[in-house]
């Protein structure tokens, strides 16, 4: 694990919010493997295991990649470094971890280069509150990919 985890990781252990880490792997040249995991803590106490969020990989995170960067270098997270057959973890705030984990569970399946870019842009000018409500939803109904599909189609209709 990566020393700067490893600290933030464990002064979070003992606080009362849940935790959050991303799981980085480059999957050879320049694709890489991102995906958002949240770890046991007090805040959390049903999760006894770490619980993976969502993830996102290939032509999907490529196209999103650079984004990601930047909202990594803003919360002091630089994944310089990584290499294929080596992961990094990295400890992520909450309100990042959301958004991460919203964006890469609705981009996943999606193809429109248009539509993801519409939907990115939906999901980074939600509030905190509105972003755990989607991934809540995404994370725990019964049919997911139903609630992904819908915050899908509010995102891409050009007349909302």
């Amino acid at each position: 694990m990566h020393a700067q985890a490893i600290a933030a990781t464990s002064n979070n252990h003992h606080s009362g919010h849940p935790r959050y880490e991303l799981r980085a792997e480059s999957l050879g040249s320049s694709n890489l493997q991102l995906e958002v995991w949240q770890l046991p803590s007090m805040a959390t106490p049903q999760i006894v295991q770490p619980v993976r969020v969502a993830g996102l990989k290939g032509r999907n995170l490529a196209l999103i990649e650079n984004r990601i960067l930047r909202r990594l270098a803003k919360a002091d997270v630089s994944m310089g470094g990584l290499k294929p057959g080596k992961p990094k973890t990295y400890a992520l705030d909450e309100e990042v971890a959301l958004v991460f984990g919203l964006i890469f569970r609705v981009l996943a399946p999606m193809r429109s280069r248009d539509n993801m870019l519409a939907c990115i842009e939906g999901i980074e000018a939600m509030s905190r509150e509105e972003a755990a409500y989607w991934l809540g939803m995404a994370m725990h109904r019964k049919n997911p990919r139903r609630v992904l599909m819908s915050l899908r189609i509010l995102l891409t209709d050009p007349h909302r």
